[in-house]
């Protein structure tokens, strides 16, 4: 059997990267510019592949970087030496990594390390630029799972928060030494939405970034990536059913290939058993990060969904679709974080909103079944502040009719019937 070529659960290795150009390309402008650079994207959506890709020296030639002047280290906000997040956490965290990184230039290294025999703080990342500096060198630091340093713990402030992202801003942008710094970070959400409230007499601390987000994949960029998948109806048919988010597509990839290789003992309940056991805790994340409005969203539009679908609902829900027109910010940071698209009627203006997966679909509809009485009162307040009371009532009459019809639900909730006639045999 060849290697399976597909990385569920972990960071994609450089050399099996695919995608994702345009934002590269703009990665490496602000990298050779020595600017700075924020991407963002929901659960799953590949930034730390991205991070790794532009710390991989072998490509930065072909964005017209020298590989000998960079100095590519990432940081991870979550990882063991940096819980609970502090500000000296991450300022020795960046020197030391730094410092490993200078294995090759001894000399180097030698002169960074004293700064990690005191106490470090924004000043020694400073002194380490400046080292760096006299030497033609730069720092490229790629920070991940940036959102730690945005909220506060138990030995972190709010003031130590503003403190901390004014020195990131000054080191980025103030600084003699920001000649030889460039920093990328990566978070869950655009760096205006996290944070401390904004001072109105001073520049954001979050001014010194270029915003980028990682979306769903390109239908080219799926092509490529599945291109190993036979038969090509097949490929298509897993392209519905991950929508193209990077993280479903990975997975589906992974368990489809390794039943592929089985030939003739290629198991479908197999392949669909293990993906949806492997993905539930993607929809799990994206649910409990969703606010409660945002949950009752998703609510009816799997609802408005279902009654496509289902004969006893037909006017059930009747109108109820016009309510999205009174929020369209959510639903706009819902298409955002990958969790639905967003259409529109080529003839109307009228807008549709779908899940990006139906496995999404299948997940929302299953907390509805889970607690079918109690799941409209326990959001009372939210159904009321986006519709009337009587509109309120149709919907409970719909949840109601749900929990109680779980089988004419579950049929059309049933994706891999679809996936049976194209699976070889």
């Amino acid at each position: 059997m060849t290697p399976n070529p597909f990385f569920p659960g972990k960071p994609v290795p450089t050399e099996s990267f695919i995608g994702r150009k345009s934002e590269i390309n703009f990665a490496f402008d602000q990298i050779y510019n020595r600017s700075h650079f924020a991407i963002w994207g929901g659960p799953g959506m590949g930034k730390s592949s991205f991070l790794r890709k532009l710390a991989n020296k072998q490509i930065w030639t072909e964005y017209g970087l020298d590989p000998s002047q960079g100095i590519p280290v990432i940081l991870n906000c979550q990882s063991q030496n940096l819980i609970p997040f502090t500000p000296g956490g991450f300022w020795r965290e960046s020197v030391s990594l730094l410092h490993d990184k200078l294995d090759s230039e001894p000399e180097l290294q030698a002169e960074i390390k004293p700064l990690l025999e005191k106490t470090v703080t924004g000043d020694s990342l400073r002194q380490a630029l400046r080292i760096l500096g006299r030497k033609n060198k730069f720092l490229l630091l790629l920070v991940d799972d940036f959102d730690a340093a945005l909220v506060t713990n138990n030995q972190y402030t709010e003031n130590e928060m503003e403190t901390f992202l004014a020195q990131c801003r000054s080191l980025a942008v103030h600084a003699e030494e920001s000649e030889h710094f460039s920093m990328i970070v990566a978070s869950l959400q655009r760096l205006n939405e996290l944070g401390p409230k904004l001072n109105p007499n001073a520049s954001p601390w979050y001014n010194h970034y270029v915003f980028q987000p990682l979306t769903l994949f390109t239908t080219e960029e799926l092509v490529e990536l599945l291109t190993i998948i036979r038969p090509p109806t097949l490929r298509h048919e897993i392209i519905n059913i991950t929508g193209g988010h990077p993280t479903l597509v990975q997975t589906a990839g992974f368990f489809l290939y390794r039943e592929l290789q089985n030939g003739n003992n290629a198991n479908i309940n197999s392949f669909a058993g293990n993906f949806e056991r492997d993905t539930q805790q993607i929809f799990q994340t994206i649910w409990h990060r969703c606010n409660p409005k945002e949950q009752v969203l998703l609510m009816l539009i799997a609802l408005l969904d279902i009654k496509g679908h289902i004969e006893e609902l037909k006017f059930k829900l009747k109108g109820i679709g016009r309510i999205f027109t009174q929020d369209g910010r959510s639903l706009i940071r819902l298409q955002e974080q990958g969790v639905i698209v967003i259409t529109s009627s080529a003839i109307e203006t009228e807008k549709f909103y779908s899940f990006t997966s139906p496995l999404m679909k299948k997940w929302v509809i299953q907390e509805i079944l889970q607690t079918p009485e109690q799941s409209i009162r326990d959001r009372e307040k939210e159904f009321m502040n986006l519709m009337s009371h009587g509109q309120v009532n149709k919907v409970k009459e719909v949840v109601t009719w749900v929990g109680r019809n779980p089988q004419q639900v579950g049929s059309v909730l049933d994706w891999i019937t679809k996936v049976v006639p194209l699976f070889p045999l």
